[in-house]
C-alpha cells in the first residue's frame, strides 16, 4: 500500500469511529476511544495502553482508565459492530447468488496468549494453541464472519477455567463478575452464535474444529437454533452406520467410531473414492478424495431420530485423513459441503492478522473489563481494516477493467496496460510468506490476500 493510501485512511477512520461514539459518552472518553483504536491501527510494534499513550502524547493513566475503569459501554459497542456487519455487510435473505457463492459462513473457533504470572484474567497452564504445547496461557473464545473475500470478527469472550470459578476472591480481584463463572468452550461459542443472531446476523453455515464437533451436546445446540453446520470430528467420534436393532451393551449393537464406519460399513466400501479438486487462491489447487453417507448419531446412548453426514475426505499427497459430519439436507451435494468446511481455515488467519496487525495478543493488565474492551475495540479495527480493504480492492478493479473495456478509445499511440504498483494506483501488497499457507488442508483460503497489512502513519 502507498504512503498516500495509507494517509488517506485517517478520514476514513475518524468517519467510522463517528458512528460508535454514542457508546461513550462524554467527550473525554471519546477522545480516549479514538486515540487508543488510532494506536492499534499504528506502526507501533507494541499495542498496549502505555506505549499508544506515549505515541499520542496522550496520560497512560488516562488511557488505562478509559480501558478499566472509566464508565461506557463496550457491550453496546460490541452489538453496534454486528449491526453495522448486518446494515452494510450481509446480504439480503433471497438475494440472487452466483454459481461460487457459499453463503454467509460462522466461523467458531478458539485462539490463546501465552502469559507470565497469575494476574491475567483466566490465566492457568493449560493448551496453548499459539504455542502448540502445555503453557501458561489465555483463551478466548471467537465468533468469526465470511461471505465471499469478507471476513471479519464478530464476538469474542474469556475462556474461565475452573480453578478461577473455585476462587471467587481471586476473580474479584480481577474485577470478574459473580455471574460469570465456568463453562465449557462449546457453551460460550453457543453463546455468542445465539447474541448474532439476536443482532440480526444469519448464517447459511456454521464451521468448525474437531475440538467442538467431538461434543454431540453442541451439535444438537446448533440444531435447536435452527442453523445448518458442518465441522470436524475426530477419528474416535460414534455413530451408527444404520439403527440397532436392539438398545443393548453389546458389541455389535454399540455405535462405532468414524474411523472403523468409512473402512467397514456397507455404505462406505460399495461407494468410490470420488477427487474433488480444491481451488486456492496463492498455491496450486488441493486434491480430496472424498466418501460420504447419512449416518446416525448418539445422543444420550440411543441414536438419533435422523441422519446426518459422515464425510471422509483423504489427501493422498499428504496421506492426511479428515472426518466431518454435518446437518445439512441428504440431498446437499457432498463438494458444496466440502468448499464450506475447509473455509474454518479463515479465521486462523484473521487471528493472525488481529494479533500482527492489531495487537490483539498485546494486552497487559489485571482486569478483566480491560481484556474484554480490548478485544471488541481490536473487533473493530479489524471490521474498518476489511471494510477499506474491500473499497480498495473495487477500486483496483475498476480501474483495471476501464481500460480494457475500450482499448481503441485511447488511440494508436497509448497502450492499454494493467496499472503497476506505485504508479500513482492503489496497489495491494501480497500478504506475507507465513500467510499464505494457513493450513495445507484448506479447500478455499479466502483470507488469502483479503487484508493487506495495513498501518496509519505514526501517532507522534
Amino acid at each position: 500500500m502507498l504512503p498516500e493510501e495509507i494517509m488517506g485512511l485517517g478520514p476514513a477512520l475518524t468517519e467510522f469511529l463517528g458512528g460508535f461514539r454514542n457508546c461513550l459518552g462524554e467527550c473525554r472518553l471519546r477522545d480516549h476511544f479514538a486515540t487508543y483504536c488510532r494506536g492499534l491501527l499504528s506502526d507501533l510494534q507494541r499495542k498496549s495502553v502505555e506505549p499508544i499513550a506515549l505515541a499520542a502524547g496522550s496520560t497512560v493513566r488516562a488511557l488505562q482508565m478509559f480501558l478499566t475503569d472509566r464508565v461506557w459501554d463496550h457491550l453496546r459497542l460490541r452489538d453496534r459492530v454486528q449491526r453495522r456487519v448486518v446494515a452494510l455487510h450481509l446480504p439480503a435473505p433471497g438475494a440472487p447468488r452466483g454459481p461460487d457463492d457459499l453463503g454467509v459462513i460462522g466461523l467458531i473457533d478458539e485462539t490463546s496468549v501465552a502469559k507470565k504470572g497469575d494476574k491475567t484474567p483466566g490465566v492457568q497452564r493449560q493448551y496453548c494453541g499459539s504455542r502448540g504445547k502445555i503453557e501458561n496461557c489465555v483463551v478466548t473464545v471467537h465468533l468469526g464472519y465470511a461471505h465471499g473475500d469478507f471476513t471479519t470478527l464478530l464476538d469474542a469472550e474469556l475462556f474461565l477455567p475452573e480453578s478461577w470459578d473455585a476462587d471467587r476472591e481471586r476473580c474479584r480481584q480481577a474485577d470478574i463478575p459473580d455471574d460469570l463463572t465456568y463453562r465449557p468452550k462449546t457453551a460460550i461459542a453457543i453463546a455468542e452464535v445465539q447474541r448474532a443472531l439476536g443482532n440480526g446476523l444469519h448464517f447459511d453455515w456454521l464451521v468448525f474444529d474437531e475440538g467442538y464437533g467431538r461434543n454431540p451436546g453442541f451439535l444438537f445446540a446448533l440444531d435447536a437454533l435452527g442453523q445448518n453446520w458442518i465441522g470436524e470430528v475426530p477419528k474416535n467420534f460414534r455413530c451408527w452406520p444404520v439403527p440397532p436393532q436392539y438398545q443393548s451393551p453389546r458389541k455389535e449393537f454399540a455405535s462405532k467410531e468414524v474411523y472403523n464406519v468409512v473402512r467397514w460399513s456397507l455404505a462406505f466400501i460399495s461407494q468410490d473414492w470420488r477427487a474433488i479438486t480444491c481451488p486456492r487462491r496463492t498455491v496450486e489447487p488441493t486434491v480430496w478424495e472424498v466418501k460420504a453417507a447419512q449416518v446416525y448419531l448418539v445422543d444420550h446412548g440411543r441414536p438419533t431420530d435422523r441422519t446426518y453426514w459422515l464425510i471422509v475426505a483423504a489427501n493422498r499427497a499428504t496421506g492426511e485423513y479428515k472426518y466431518f459430519v454435518s446437518n445439512a439436507p441428504p440431498r446437499t451435494k457432498v463438494n458444496l459441503l466440502l468448499k464450506v468446511a475447509f473455509r474454518r481455515s479463515e479465521i486462523e488467519h484473521l487471528f493472525r492478522l488481529t494479533k500482527d496487525q492489531v495487537g490483539l495478543d498485546h494486552f497487559e493488565g489485571r482486569s478483566y473489563v480491560g481484556l474484554i474492551r480490548h478485544m471488541i475495540l481490536c473487533q473493530l479495527i479489524i471490521l474498518f481494516l476489511t471494510e477499506q480493504t474491500a473499497r480498495l480492492n473495487a477500486q483496483l478493479n475498476a480501474q483495471i477493467a476501464t481500460p480494457a473495456a475500450s482499448p481503441a478509445a485511447a488511440g494508436p499511440e497509448k497502450k492499454t496496460t494493467r496499472p503497476e504498483a506505485g504508479a500513482n494506483t492503489p496497489a495491494l501488497p501480497p500478504p506475507p510468506a507465513a500467510d499464505r499457507d494457513p493450513d495445507p488442508s484448506a479447500c478455499h483460503d479466502g483470507a488469502d490476500g483479503v487484508l493487506p497489512e495495513l498501518a496509519l502513519c505514526p501517532l507522534a
